[in-house]
């Protein structure tokens, strides 16, 4: 399949048999310690080979994004990066875990989060997408 938007380009497009992920000692993916040109780089490789990050642990900071879409009532959260000159952004979309609810339990839109959670896609609407699921707001 191929998916044309600019931010799911190539997705699930890479070689299927490349099946495991990158990280498989650990399990644990801590972009907060790498270069913004390093985690700029490492997200964009989660959009275009989500199936080597899928179940692992991803630690992110970045700028906190909400977005409410009132034709299908749903909230998202997002951890945005940008890259070293902060002319290309790219994001996560994140969902905490636990009993929490919007404005209460989240930053205001365009402070900085720090995020950890762990890596998932789902589909919407016939488009994939790339989540942290059962994340947590965290010290970076």
């Amino acid at each position: 399949d191929i998916y044309p938007t600019a931010t799911t380009t190539h997705f699930y497009d890479s070689d299927p048999d490349q099946e495991t992920n990158v990280y498989a000692e650990d399990g644990y993916l801590d972009l907060t310690t790498m270069s913004s040109t390093m985690v700029y780089s490492e997200v964009y490789n989660m959009m275009i080979s989500p199936q080597l990050f899928e179940g692992l642990t991803i630690k992110m900071e970045g700028t906190f994004s909400y977005y409410y879409d009132e034709a299908t009532d749903k909230e998202y959260f997002a951890c945005i990066i940008q890259d070293a000159t902060a002319c290309c952004s790219q994001g996560i979309e994140f969902e905490l875990s636990g009993d929490v609810s919007y404005p209460d339990d989240y930053p205001e839109p365009g402070q900085t989060v720090c995020v950890e959670g762990t890596f998932d896609t789902y589909y919407e609407a016939g488009f994939p997408y790339c989540i942290l699921r059962n994340a947590v707001i965290c010290e970076s």
